[in-house]
């Protein structure tokens, strides 16, 4: 196995003049989509290996949430027309001769799913779930079965995952702010909508965060009240902010409001899928939980991915992971940048090209680290065919990991274990 380690040549992260971050939160259409297209995902593959053993293959990477239409006031409003939710892909369908209850593990990952993080909505009369589940091919299934040694297994596609660790402060707090408005909505504010999205543009050392936040109509009395919970949020997100030593902060939230013109960010069931906007399964937050223009990404898609072969879900989980532990291990290392791709038919553990780009700091060459950082992507690759686990439990969630905005102090130890994949 080869793995090219070379310097990374360009400002990244705190180091740039300019950047850009981005987070939707749970109640955002494309979020939903992912989440849900992860839910069904999971589902088909517990049942899977209660039937059979063994995860069989499938792919429902595919969910569209069409808006339908409300009338929001304050201290009520009424959906008037349902949001719609398509459900497509590719997945076993009879196993252990037995049909495989698709479109029953649809709705039960989708409605579990919604309850959880979308209470205000009325899933009987707000949401209507259509199943477009189809058989896979002949030849990918019998790809995915193909198994030439004990553990192997082959790579369903050839594509790239990509990395990279620390977040920046801007990229810190921006998830810290998203997060920590949807924990206010669960914990005691119920005004504030699941649907988040926060924008951070960070300029030298001045940082200016948009955020968008659905509000529900029906814990809003009127004007006032709604622009007293702006100030709230307003706060919550200065406070995340502040806990990540940035100084000169401005904060914008409902930027679109026009209290003289009783325009008003508000809804009837606190996401904006409800009427304003549709979403799409892989086109919100990449691996990591950020969209990250200034970083390296991929369009690759995580959410709904199987998490037994297909590599767009695991080698973007692995390259972001492997990423961080380099810098957690190696304190000389100031960030890493990690590259992996993969080919159609290959093992799984062994990509065709790895790629690493790191800082060193005080000067040394990248190549002091490759024994290093080759040990450490070995170990990591070696842990790709047992990740599913991780995925099944919930350990390991795409967009949830701990990344941290600065690396700890080194470890002596530089072959991590199983627990350095955990969430």
């Amino acid at each position: 196995m080869h793995v090219a380690v070379s310097r990374l040549e360009r400002a990244t992260g705190d180091g740039l003049d300019l950047e850009i971050v981005e987070r939707k939160g749970v109640g955002h259409p494309d979020t939903i989509c992912d989440e849900i297209a992860e839910e069904f995902s999971l589902a088909l593959s517990r049942h899977y290996l209660a039937e059979t053993g063994e995860i069989l293959h499938h792919n429902v990477d595919k969910v569209l949430l069409a808006a339908g239409t409300s009338k929001p006031a304050f201290g009520g409003g009424e959906v008037t027309a349902p949001m719609r939710l398509f459900l497509a892909g590719r997945a076993t369908t009879s196993a252990a001769g037995k049909e495989v209850p698709v479109g029953e593990l649809a709705r039960q990952a989708a409605s579990g799913w919604l309850r959880r993080h979308l209470p205000t909505a009325d899933l009987e009369r707000h949401l209507e779930l259509s199943t477009l589940v189809h058989p896979s091919s002949a030849d990918l299934t019998e790809l995915f079965a193909r198994r030439p040694g004990k553990r192997t297994r082959l790579a369903n596609d050839t594509s790239c995952g990509v990395g990279y660790a620390p977040l920046s402060r801007l990229e810190t707090i921006v998830h810290a702010a998203e997060r920590e408005l949807g924990a206010a909505a669960t914990c005691g504010r119920p005004a504030i909508g699941r649907d988040i999205k926060v924008m951070g543009v960070r300029q030298g050392g001045h940082f200016h965060l948009t955020v968008a936040c659905a509000l529900v109509g029906r814990f809003v009395k009127d004007a006032d009240e709604y622009l007293e919970a702006k100030h709230d949020i307003a706060g919550i997100v200065r406070e995340a902010a502040a806990a990540q030593a940035a100084g000169s902060v401005a904060v914008d939230v409902n930027a679109a409001d026009d209290p003289a013109k009783r325009s008003f960010y508000l809804t009837v069931t606190g996401t904006s899928a409800e009427a304003g906007d549709d979403g799409q399964a892989g086109r919100g937050n990449r691996a990591n939980g950020l969209i990250t223009p200034c970083r390296p990404m991929t369009m690759e898609s995580v959410a709904g991915k199987n998490p037994m072969t297909h590599v767009g879900k695991l080698y973007n989980i692995a390259a972001g992971l492997t990423a961080q532990v380099i810098v957690d291990t190696l304190p000389e290392i100031a960030a890493a940048e990690v590259r992996l791709v993969s080919r159609i038919g290959r093992p799984i553990a062994e990509p065709a090209t790895i790629a690493i780009r790191v800082a060193p700091q005080n000067g040394r060459p990248p190549g002091a680290f490759a024994k290093d950082i080759e040990a450490i992507v070995t170990d990591h690759l070696g842990l790709i065919e047992t990740l599913w686990r991780e995925l099944l439990t919930g350990d390991v969630r795409f967009g949830r990991w701990p990344l941290r905005s600065h690396a700890p102090p080194g470890r002596s130890d530089t072959s991590p274990g199983p627990s350095d994949w955990k969430a």
